[in-house]
Parts: structure tokens; C-alpha cells; sequence
């Protein structure tokens, strides 16, 4: 397929960097630069030009010292644990509705980059859109509060994340959090929950596909949290001389929080910034086999929010006609 005929496809030109990049690569190591997030007012410049320089070269970072309790953490994988544990008839009590980004979805996402679904499960929370969505107090105590207190702590990480890279971008201080009003009935950024299926009695043709294919996310900025001992995230900023691409493992760490830019920051900046191709391999069959969860929350802009770069590059779109054709596009 042609790049014109790929846009023409999923309407975004963005999409062709995920056409036919399904093959395994190789492997490199790349350092992911780690920016310490504490004092945070009194050290935003120094943080900002940290950020500024690992999302200009790679596009991953990661935050330590952010202000998140581990302890915060801990609780919100196992209430997600006990979440995909539940009886397959009670999660399809609150399925995924389309465009909507909110609810129970079970091997549905298919990525442009090998056109088949990814092997895992997973529950998007969108707060202004989970009426229905939420599990019942007598099927799992405590999960809505546990989440709602997670997605709103990730929310103000990426909040000063962001605030950075306005800063960098020339907007006003709180550009991007007004942008990500989150008491706005046009929020949109997700929390999602995500539960790799186990591959303990895996045949070996069940190895040769991804958890995840390579793609690159929708949103502003992604916080992903990972549990140690559960790996499997690779980046790709680009391909080599030899024209193959190079994977780097992104290994869990505690305390870290592994974040990424998203397309729609991308567009923001006018390609300054980049948003870089991920995934998630299949274990080696000496590596962990049993399930792997991950926590990664989309800072997405409100659905009436104006996507406009600095300088104009490209055509103002709404951060809602954007997302809505980059969901689309992976649920073909």
C-alpha cells in the first residue's frame, strides 16, 4: 500500500509509520533518560529543559522521585488483578463501547502494523463516560474509589510533565492543563488497565505473535507503570543505517514511572517532540511466563480542545475528530 492510499485508509498520515512494521528487528541498547521530579517548583526550568532534551532525542523518559506512593501503586495493580480475575460474564457487563474509550475489551485492539489483535484484555476508564461501566460493590469492593484516586494522581503528574513542555513551547503555564480539564464533560484522557494473557502452556506458534504491536500512541503524554519482573515494553525510535529496526527493552524499575510522547503532542509541537514506536514482545520461553499487568494513563487533550502547533504546520483539528480516527484505526 502506498503512503497516499495508507492516509486515504485511516484518514491520519500518522498511521503509516505502523503499516508493515510487524517483523521482529533487532535488538540495541539505548539509554532512556531518568529526570528527577522532586522540588519540583523550585527546579521547572532544569526539569524542563531534561524533558525538552529526551523528548526531542527519543521521545521515552522516565520519572523517579514523582510523588506517587508506592504503596498507591501496589493497591491499584492488585485491585487490577482482582478486576480481570472476575467471571468472564461479569466483565462483559461493562463492554467497551465504540468511540466512547471506556469499558471492558477482550482481544479487540488490532494494530495497523500486523493486523492482528493484540493478546491481552484490558478496562478504560474515562471518567465522564463510565456511567454503567463500574463494577458493582458486591462483584468488587473498593475498585472505583482505588482507580478514581490513581487516575486523578496520574493526572497531576502528567499535569506538570506537560506544564514543561508548554513552557518550552511558548504557551501559557497552564496551556495544557486547561486543555485536560478533567471537570469539563469533554475529558477524555483514559486510565487504562491491562492484563497480558498468561503463556505457561503457550503452544510455540503462540510465540511468534506480540502482547502488543509496535505502534505509537494517540494522546499528549503517556505515564505507563509497570510491575518488576514483568517485562516485555520495547521503543523504536527509528531504523539504523542498515535500514532495520533496532528495539531497546524498557525494563520495569520501581519507583519509575516510564513515560512516552503521543502523536497528538507530537502534532502539537510541530514535530519537535516524537512520538516513538513501542511494543510489547512475547516472552522468551525461559522468562517469565504467567500474566503481565500494566497501568498506563493517555493525557488526552478535552475533546473540544484546538490542536494548533506554534508555527502552524499543520491544519487545527479537534483533539476529538483526532482521537476518534486514531481508535478507529485500530479497531479496524
Amino acid at each position: 500500500m502506498t503512503a497516499q492510499a495508507a492516509a486515504a485508509e485511516y484518514g491520519l498520515a500518522e498511521l503509516n509509520k505502523e503499516k508493515g512494521i510487524g517483523g521482529v528487528g533487532t535488538v540495541m541498547h539505548r539509554d532512556v533518560p531518568q529526570i528527577d521530579m522532586s522540588d519540583f517548583d523550585n527546579r521547572k526550568g532544569e526539569i524542563a529543559d531534561q524533558l525538552w532534551d529526551a523528548a526531542t532525542r527519543i521521545g521515552f523518559f522516565q520519572l523517579i522521585n514523582h510523588g506517587i506512593p508506592q504503596s498507591q501503586i501496589d493497591a491499584a495493580f492488585d485491585m487490577t488483578a482482582k478486576f480481570f480475575d472476575l467471571p468472564e460474564e461479569t466483565k462483559a457487563q461493562y463492554p467497551l463501547g465504540k468511540g466512547t474509550n471506556a469499558g471492558w475489551e477482550y482481544k479487540a485492539q488490532v494494530r495497523p502494523s500486523t493486523g492482528t489483535a493484540d493478546n491481552k484484555e484490558s478496562y478504560q476508564i474515562t471518567t465522564p463516560r463510565m456511567a454503567g461501566l463500574w463494577p458493582r460493590g458486591s462483584e468488587l469492593a473498593g475498585f472505583k474509589a482505588t482507580m478514581l484516586a490513581f487516575e486523578r494522581a496520574n493526572w497531576a503528574l502528567g499535569m506538570q510533565v506537560l506544564s514543561c513542555f508548554a513552557m518550552k513551547l511558548g504557551f501559557e503555564p497552564d496551556f495544557f492543563t486547561d486543555a485536560h480539564d478533567p471537570l469539563s464533560p469533554e475529558y477524555q484522557s483514559t486510565l487504562r488497565l491491562i492484563h497480558y494473557l498468561p503463556m505457561e502452556n503457550a503452544k510455540p506458534d503462540d510465540f511468534k505473535g506480540w502482547r502488543a504491536g509496535a505502534h505509537t500512541d494517540f494522546d499528549c503524554l503517556t505515564l505507563l507503570h509497570q510491575r518488576v519482573g514483568q517485562g516485555g515494553l520495547q521503543l523504536c525510535p527509528g531504523k539504523e543505517s542498515d535500514g532495520e529496526l533496532a528495539w531497546t527493552d524498557v525494563e520495569p524499575k520501581a519507583g519509575v514511572v516510564t513515560c512516552n510522547i503521543g502523536d497528538m503532542l507530537m502534532r502539537w509541537s510541530d514535530d519537535q517532540l516524537l512520538s516513538t514506536l513501542h511494543r510489547v514482545r512475547m516472552p522468551a520461553a525461559h522468562e517469565y511466563l504467567g500474566p503481565r499487568y500494566s497501568l498506563p494513563f493517555f493525557c488526552q487533550a478535552n475533546k473540544d480542545a484546538i490542536i494548533k502547533g506554534p508555527g502552524g504546520k499543520y491544519e487545527p483539528i479537534t483533539a476529538h475528530d483526532y482521537l476518534q480516527q486514531r481508535i478507529a484505526a485500530n479497531r479496524l
